[in-house]
């Protein structure tokens, strides 16, 4: 089993409704995303997939979120926009594009901070 590993960033807005704190004012984080890819296999180049499609596809996705107030955007106008939900928001949009024959997306993991992160993947 092989898994592969690319970075991407966003710059966003959001507060966190019903939160006791801080946290519920309106603020920003430069946020990175990781996104973990697993292959069973190599293709006819030994490669499982070009990190380059991985990076497209993972920009392609966080796009409209950068530098948007992420509250205004669905389903964050309906769920809290915590690093918790984008992780799976990014992972529930990627999966469609990534998964095909031997290669699947794992999991993905939103930094909201430098010590501060979330994971989502599903078993």
């Amino acid at each position: 089993m092989y898994e592969l590993m690319v970075e991407t960033t966003f710059s966003a807005a959001h507060q966190l409704r019903g939160y006791k704190g801080n946290c519920e004012r309106l603020h920003g984080h430069n946020w990175k995303v990781q996104v973990h890819v697993l292959a069973h296999k190599l293709n006819e180049i030994d490669i499982a997939i070009d990190f380059h499609e991985i990076k497209r596809l993972a920009a392609e996705v966080v796009s409209p979120l950068d530098h948007s107030m992420l509250n205004e955007l669905f389903p964050f106008t309906e769920k809290n926009p915590s690093s918790e939900n984008i992780a799976k928001w990014i992972f529930d949009s990627l999966r469609k594009k990534i998964n095909s024959d031997g290669v699947m997306l794992s999991a993905v993991t939103v930094w909201e901070s430098d010590i501060a992160s979330a994971t989502y993947y599903e078993d």
